[in-house]
């Protein structure tokens, strides 16, 4: 009650020191004397919407968010939760990043977990107005208190999250899965769908390929399910609304075979995996297709070509490599992919593609361009097969150049496992180093040392031990 008292008193001084009257004040921001003599009585308080509070404070010539803080009382004045007040509040404080407001009002909601209901339903509200980090605290709050474990919010709240945390760092993105993974098959279909393409491509490019395995063999349940109740709808004409997902259905049924396919490609399991491509490479056979679902299938039997081809040659078959290339010329967004097998496989049969790689130079000199997290996990799988082959045809500097430009790689992504592989490399073959190329391999490495002290520091409550 003594926000409340003292939320009015603060309009009512600054007022009389804009010399307003009520009915001066009225005239200038369209809300009536006699409301606002309502609004403003402290003896018999009656609650005042945010919306009104934002009118006063531009009338009054107040900055954005004037009086917040003590208008979180307000929203408790009646002694619980004001549904009516605390829904306008708090997405008025998302919409001018008042944190410190929602922090406290989502406090003082949570003293009575009933009210998770009204936080979850405000998260989907600024997630759907397509603010997923600004409902980050929302979903947290649901994490965080929801005593149901197999309740649908929180399933959706901890897929919310897993989406909002993927970006650039590998390290960050493989904590939000395995955050997130508990909790993959007690979501609504579509959000299953989407779930389970983002934690395969997480776990692709953390090169966790059991992981890609078992996900894949998830996702092809789900996605048959989902296709036959489909098939189930349309055979006795039932009306049904349309899955909500990022993609064509198509594409996660494709998806999901590729993903097996590559994950035994991945573990040298080649026979096995080319029984995958077959599963993708023709899916027009299915029903119900649209206009969006054509162009995924022809993308899938596009795939399925470059793969067997990948496939082949990983098996040693090098008569496949002219065919190979024109494929690559045709589809140059394939070329980094092909490079990068072509050079596994001259690394493990031993033959020489310097006449291939000349020939898609131009192409190569672009590759680090783009910032796309599996762009950005190819190019340094590229770089570190380029090195190897580099070594072992004694070309010592160009190898050593590829294995510190994927050092540097593995920092910006935060990827452990290439960063140590580039590390060794490039302390194996040290002594062949240049003057220069020595300097810079060890100012970078002294950087990172740092900042790893730094952080473990941090972690470490105040002390660090070596």
């Amino acid at each position: 009650m003594e926000g409340a008292i003292a939320i009015r008193s603060e309009i009512r001084t600054c007022l009389q020191q804009k010399g307003y009257t009520l009915r001066s004040f009225a005239d200038l921001s369209g809300v009536t004397v006699s409301y606002l003599s309502t609004l403003l009585n402290v003896e018999k308080i009656k609650p005042i919407s945010v919306r009104y509070i934002d009118v006063m404070a531009s009338t009054l010539g107040q900055p954005e968010g004037w009086l917040y803080e003590l208008y979180v009382e307000e929203c408790f004045v009646t002694g619980s939760p004001h549904r009516s007040q605390i829904k306008p509040f708090l997405l008025r404080c998302v919409e001018i990043g008042r944190k410190d407001c929602i922090a406290v009002v989502l406090s003082r909601m949570l003293e009575d977990l009933n009210q998770l209901e009204l936080v979850f339903e405000i998260a989907e509200e600024i997630h759907n107005a397509d603010k997923p980090k600004e409902a980050i605290p929302f979903y947290e709050c649901i994490v965080e208190n929801e005593k149901y474990q197999h309740s649908e919010r929180l399933a959706i709240s901890h897929y919310r999250l897993f989406r909002a945390a993927l970006g650039q760092n590998l390290e960050q993105n493989r904590e939000a899965a395995i955050r997130f993974a508990p909790f993959r098959n007690r979501l609504p279909v579509n959000y299953q769908l989407d779930g389970y393409y983002k934690l395969t491509g997480t776990s692709f490019n953390q090169h966790k390929w059991d992981e890609v395995e078992v996900y894949a063999d998830e996702f092809q349940i789900v996605v048959k399910a989902a296709y036959n109740d489909k098939i189930r709808r349309l055979e006795s004409k039932k009306k049904a609304e349309p899955l909500v997902t990022d993609h064509p259905f198509v594409f996660y049924y494709g998806y999901s075979y590729l993903s097996k396919s590559t994950a035994l490609q991945k573990k040298g399991e080649y026979e096995e995996a080319k029984k995958y491509i077959s599963a993708y490479a023709d899916l027009s056979w299915m029903q119900g297709l649209h206009a969006d679902d054509r162009k995924q299938i022809e993308q899938f039997k596009l795939w399925a070509v470059g793969n067997r081809y990948t496939l082949d040659l990983l098996s040693g078959n090098m008569a496949v490599i002219p065919g190979y290339i024109k494929y690559l010329k045709e589809h140059p967004d394939e070329i980094l992919a092909g490079l990068l097998t072509i050079l596994e496989s001259a690394n493990k049969y031993g033959f020489l593609v310097d006449e291939t790689l000349e020939e898609f130079r131009e192409h190569t000199l672009g590759f680090d361009q783009r910032n796309d997290m599996t762009h950005r996990t190819y190019y340094s799988s590229f770089l570190q097969e380029l090195a190897i082959y580099n070594f072992k045809i004694q070309r010592m500097h160009e190898g050593l150049n590829c294995a510190f430009h994927s050092l540097i790689l593995s920092i910006i992504m935060n990827n452990d496992s290439d960063f140590k592989q580039s590390v060794t490399m490039f302390e194996f073959y040290k002594e062949s180093a240049s003057p220069e190329q020595k300097k810079e391999y060890e100012k970078i490495v002294k950087e990172e040392w740092n900042r790893e002290k730094v952080s473990n520091y941090s972690s470490h409550s105040g002390f660090w031990t070596t």
